[in-house]
């Protein structure tokens, strides 16, 4: 080793003494194997007093950033390594293993180029492999971040004993092959290059061991004893194990799988290591020198933005230079009138002057000029962008560069909530962009700064404790229900994970379960112990870095291969702890539907070409009245049944009060509501001081928002805005001395207003409770001017609107069919059936223009797109070939002349069982029989055509279209069922329908009539949905009814259900005698089942007899053998009437042939008998 980096490394940096140094650990980021987590494993090595300690993750360095802040947090020198895949081009199965250790930043800087180029360009099955020559060429790179700095210097290697190059031609008796390695590894990396031996239990390791320490011996390297770390504690072992099955997708029972780990492979104490190696302690020693000559600072949380290319002028300049100009044009948008303009502009300019001070100081112009260029483009290229979100809506600076479209002032939104100028810290845009657009913006960006300097983040999801459960059970071979069965015992809590310990604590029947089942029991230990480790690798939704330079000055990329996109190695907080700054690009599916609405608007009508949301006045009576009544579905923020009761109390008439509303359904805020509607309806109240009432008059007295906490410091407290964002703060945090601290600035402030210091705690102590949960009002209102936006399209163009809304639905069948009995029931729209000749791929709305009909567009076109089984391009050939030759006039026809390679039968079926044939005039069951007959035809036409007729053309065109298949035509429930069965609900009809008539002579309420009673009540629909359900009283179903009137749902016992199970079919028919009550918990009904009857126990129950018309020629025998599958000892008697010689007569047959009176036998009675009115008569 170099004497004076010896020197350098020191003892200052290793404690004095350590006699070992673990360099080789997998911890939970190495995704296939390794179940350390990094803040256990730095307690471990700090317990041991280990002055030194890496982390070597396979070919990655997603933890690097986190192990590196937790073993400085304990006094550890971090050493960070990568234990690589080295690409084998003889056997690119078999490739060798190299670890790399970073000496210093030019280290670093290769480390993470090396483990980029390998994700980027050199996977391998799934593996990113380095090859030699990328490290052979090391030497020669130079770094413009570190032109003084040699590149021989920057990395140590370590051979990967028995799994690097040396270790395999040793294990397969080639010692002229170990020793050419050994020397091109040695001549790569000269004096950095340490031969590495294990004891940890392998097959031949004492071969290894004695042949790599000859060989070192023979060149003259040195020797590095290192021990695989892949636990901490032996007792893990078997749940390491289980990681590494679920990531391979192995049983660990199976006894040919390959085992590459045991229980030796701990984390062993310097003692344990000094044991096991006391016959070479120079092996021992020199993991010490390793981690002394590793001298890796990280500088954190110094942000370093991208330089922003400014025209002849200083970045300061250019700043107010735009946003005067920006606000110029604003203004003029604003106050139309110049005389009011006059009025107002020295505010609006004071409150610039403010912010360009304030972001010129915090070294922040960069930042906002970036955002606002790819939100201009955005708006340039027809990219729907929010109006704002978050606290970057309270920015007048944001507003002039038209980075966000609400006025700060108006609103009273604060800067210092966004930038507070007492507390430096990165400014956070979060913009939201149109989800089909997006990847344009991000595109551009990538265009604009270089590939190299942008990409996305990466997410590292873990096993949260139901996934544990079942991919545990899956590896010990345990059947997917009783897995399932176990982990539907976790309780489910929004927002807040529930662990597997927590719901032993919570849910009784798991801890019974794990009492009394072994098999439980050992699910449940096996899955804590791999619960909550890092298990796959995500991107993040939104977050974009961009680097000023290369990325890989930074951190290393991966990519999963395919179209997985880029990302950073480091998670959102690790990149931004590094430097880089994060920009968020967030889709939002609201902003995709109000563009859309918007085009059809044009569409429908030349006189709109200029419709202009931003152009709407926030005063529309329409709008409010719409938001009064609660005709929310698909109004963004606002279409939850609690939001809509919430609607319906508040009765909001102005825009303030659905930014108030939007900042308070949220647990806590709740609470407020009542209060709220009340004042807002009249009931006095006091404000807390005089002075505030101009902060708190727009929410009648009560504090909904963190921006009027932080008035209320200013105003009473004497508090600078600044000052008041961290009050703020410190309240939510709610720390004693802190408090106590800015309870007294507050008194000192109020005093000096003449404010008793009890009248000064008081108010006080309110600010505290409200900013617990007060609501940032510059996100609020940013996002209540989208729910205006969704409100007036509903309330003025109710066709585009849906139509849009229904476009972006398609996917989602349960959405759709919200959507269309909302569009039907609510907004008085007709749904036009699916039709191969008229719809297109999405919903469309059709009409003639409303400037010309005076009225509104009411009626909406079926997408063809929202069939299930017809994709996109499919849709799109069908539209294509209908656009080139016309109207379609025949299946046999569209066969002929659609796309066979785009179009294939599944496609057509799903088109036909969903109606869009209809208008041929034949029935659906026709259709669907002559499909396969109608694509050969077509393929035949198709080969004639290629062949030149006799008179020199084809005539084929001339030929009339064969027969249609025969086929009995579907009755009205066949044809529903299938037209469920593509579009996920019924359209034409309704299934309720085929029993109503029946139905209503015994279950006479109507769902949506009924109401709690002390009595049983008999109610009755279509099953449109069974749950089932475990509780303490066993399993239930929740069973869904609907009759066309109302759903409700029915809770049904294992008593009721156990013994009725062929009851409970989707789409049949099922009456229900139960207790009805309210409620109290979710709203509306509780129907709890006592006896259940299908529609043949319904016919039975409350029928008198089957009464029909027989024809008097109808033999006896064939009388008997159609009745005689349906004989039933207390079913139905059977009542025939005939007219023998025109005289009329009853037969009443005998007890013996009573009948079940299903749908099947009255079909049969009319189609082998002839029978006529065939009836339960009641």
């Amino acid at each position: 080793m170099v004497a004076n980096e010896q020197a350098m490394a020191g003892t200052a940096v290793v404690p004095a003494g350590p006699s070992f140094v673990h360099l080789r650990v997998h911890s939970e980021y190495s995704i296939v194997d390794g179940l350390v987590r990094i803040d256990d494993l730095v307690k471990q090595a700090a317990k041991d007093q280990q002055g030194a300690l890496a982390v070597t993750d396979l070919a990655n360095m997603f933890g690097m950033v986190k192990f590196y802040k937790s073993a400085r947090g304990k006094g550890i020198k971090p050493v960070v390594g990568v234990d690589c895949w080295i690409t084998n081009d003889e056997n690119r199965e078999k490739p060798s293993r190299l670890m790399l250790f970073a000496k210093n930043r030019m280290g670093y800087l290769q480390l993470c180029e090396l483990l980029s180029q390998a994700w980027l360009t050199n996977q391998y099955k799934g593996r990113a492999e380095i090859r030699t020559e990328w490290l052979q060429a090391l030497t020669s790179k130079t770094y413009a971040l570190l032109p003084d700095d040699s590149p021989a210097n920057g990395l140590i290697a370590l051979s990967g004993a028995h799994f690097g190059d040396i270790g395999m031609a040793i294990e397969n008796g080639n010692p002229a092959l170990a020793e050419a390695n050994a020397q091109k590894w040695a001549g790569i990396f000269p004096g950095h290059f340490y031969i590495e031996i294990q004891r940890a239990g392998q097959a031949n390791q004492e071969m290894q061991v004695r042949h790599s320490v000859a060989l070192a011996s023979k060149l003259g390297l040195p020797v590095v004893a290192t021990h695989p770390v892949q636990f901490l504690s032996q007792d893990e072992f078997i749940a390491h194990e289980a990681r590494v099955c679920i990531a391979e997708g192995e049983m660990l029972a199976n006894a040919k799988r390959v085992r590459k780990f045991n229980e030796q492979m701990r984390f062993l104490t310097q003692a344990e290591m000094g044991q096991l190696f006391r016959d070479l302690p120079a092996a021992l020693q020199n993991s010490v020198e390793i981690a002394k000559r590793c001298n890796l600072t990280l500088t954190l949380g110094k942000p370093q933005l991208p330089n922003f290319p400014t025209p002849g002028m200083t970045i300061d300049e250019f700043l107010r230079a735009e946003t005067r100009k920006g606000l110029e044009e604003r203004l003029e948008q604003l106050y139309p009138d110049p005389v009011k303009r006059e009025q107002n502009r020295a505010r609006y300019e004071e409150r610039l002057e403010f912010e360009n001070n304030t972001i010129i100081n915090m070294k922040f112009p960069g930042y906002f000029l970036i955002v606002a260029e790819f939100i201009q483009w955005g708006k340039n290229n027809d990219v729907p962008i929010g109006p704002g979100r978050g606290s970057g809506a309270g920015s007048l600076v944001a507003y002039a560069l038209k980075i966000t479209d609400l006025d700060p002032l108006k609103y009273n939104l604060l800067f210092e909530r966004f930038l507070n100028p007492e507390r430096v810290s990165m400014p956070d845009f979060d913009i939201d962009f149109c989800q089909e657009k997006r990847e344009l913006v991000i595109q551009h960006v990538k265009d604009l700064y270089g590939r190299d300097a942008v990409s996305q983040i990466a997410t590292f999801g873990t096993m949260a404790a139901k996934g544990a459960i079942r991919d545990v059970g899956r590896v010990m071979d345990f059947g997917y229900n009783f897995c399932d069965g176990v982990s539907k015992l976790i309780p489910f809590k929004p927002g807040k994970p529930v662990s597997i310990a927590e719901a032993i604590e919570e849910e009784p029947m798991l801890k019974e379960r794990q009492q009394n089942e072994e098999e439980v029991a050992q699910l449940l230990d096996l899955a804590q112990q791999v619960e909550g480790i890092t298990r796959n690798i995500g991107m993040h939704a939104g977050g974009v870095l961009i680097a000023p330079g290369k990325l890989t000055d930074f951190c290393p990329l991966y990519t999963q291969g395919g179209d997985g996109g880029v990302v950073s190695q480091y998670d959102k907080d690790d990149v931004e702890a590094v430097g880089l700054v994060k920009f968020d690009f967030l889709g939002l599916t609201t902003l995709t539907i109000l563009d859309r609405a918007v085009r059809y608007i044009k569409a429908l009508d030349p006189e709109e070409k200029d419709f202009d949301l931003a152009k709407l006045p926030l005063n529309d009576r329409p709008s409010y009245d719409l938001l009064t009544k609660a005709k929310t579905v698909a109004v963004f923020q606002l279409e939850s049944r609690g939001m809509q009761g919430m609607l319906k109390d508040a009765r909001p008439d102005r825009f303030e009060d659905i930014i108030a509303l939007v900042a308070l359904y949220r647990p806590g805020p709740m609470d407020l509501i009542p209060d709220f509607c009340k004042r807002k309806h009249g009931e006095k109240f006091d404000y807390p001081d005089p002075r505030t009432e101009s902060i708190l008059s727009e929410t009648y007295g009560i504090m909904v928002y963190q921006e009027q906490v932080m008035q209320m410091a200013q105003i009473v407290g004497g508090y600078s805005l600044g000052g008041a964002d961290m009050l703020r703060r410190a309240m939510g945090k709610k720390k004693a001395e802190e408090m106590a601290e800015h309870r007294a600035i507050f008194r000192a402030g109020a005093a000096k207003d003449g404010l008793t210091e009890a009248k000064a705690d008081e108010i006080f102590d309110l600010m505290e409770k409200f900013a617990g949960y007060g609501f940032n009002k510059s996100h609020a209102a940013a996002y209540a001017l989208l729910s205006y936006h969704t409100a007036y399209l509903k309330a003025h163009h109710p066709a585009a609107f849906m139509a849009a809304n229904m476009s972006l639905a398609m996917e989602d069948t349960e959405k759709v069919k919200i959507l269309v009995e909302d569009a039907i029931d609510i907004c008085g729209l007709t749904i036009l059936p699916p039709d191969i000749n008229k719809s297109d791929f999405r919903f469309v709305p059709d009409g003639p223009p409303p400037s010309v009909s005076g009225k509104k567009v009411t009626q909406i076109r079926y997408g063809l797109g929202a069939c299930k089984g017809a994709g996109q391009n499919a849709i799109e050939a069908i539209i294509a070939a209908r656009n080139a030759d016309g109207p379609f006039t025949s299946l046999f026809d569209f066969c002929k002349r659609v796309d066979k390679k785009q179009i294939n039968r599944r496609t057509i079926e799903s088109l036909i069982r969903a109606g869009a044939f209809d208008s041929f005039g034949v029935d659906r069951a026709v259709l669907l029989a002559s499909v396969g007959f109608a694509m050969e035809y077509a393929d035949q036409q198709a080969k004639s055509a290629n062949q030149v007729s006799l008179f020199g053309g084809d005539d084929s065109d001339l030929e009339p279209p064969p027969d249609y298949v025969k086929a009995a035509p579907f009755t009205d429930r066949q044809k529903l069922a299938e037209e469920k069965i593509a579009l996920g609900f019924y359209l034409s009809g309704h299934m309720f329908d085929s029993f109503a008539g029946e139905a209503r002579r015994f279950a006479r309420t109507k769902l949506a009539d009924l109401e709690p009673s002390r009595d049983p009540r008999m109610l009755c629909g279509v099953i449109t949905g069974i749950r089932p359900q475990m509780t303490q009283r066993g399993k239930l179903l929740i069973v869904t009814l609907d009759d066309k009137s109302a759903v409700v749902e029915v809770t049904v016992y294992a008593e009721v259900f156990e013994e009725h199970k062929h009851m409970f079919k989707e789409d049949e028919f099922l009456a229900v005698i139960g207790k009805v009550s309210e409620d109290r918990f979710n709203g509306g009904l509780r129907i709890s089942a006592e006896k259940v009857f299908d529609i043949i126990s319904s016919r039975v129950k409350h029928g008198k007899q089957l009464g029909m018309a027989l024809p008097t020629t109808v033999d006896a025998k064939k009388v008997a053998e159609v009745l005689a599958p349906y004989r039933q000892a207390d079913g139905l008697p059977i009542s025939a009437r005939i007219q023998p010689q025109g005289v009329s007569c009853v037969l009443q047959l005998g007890e013996a042939w009573r009948v079940a009176p299903s749908d099947e036998l009255q079909l049969a009675l009319q189609q082998v008998l002839g029978a006529r009115d065939v009836a339960v008569e009641y």
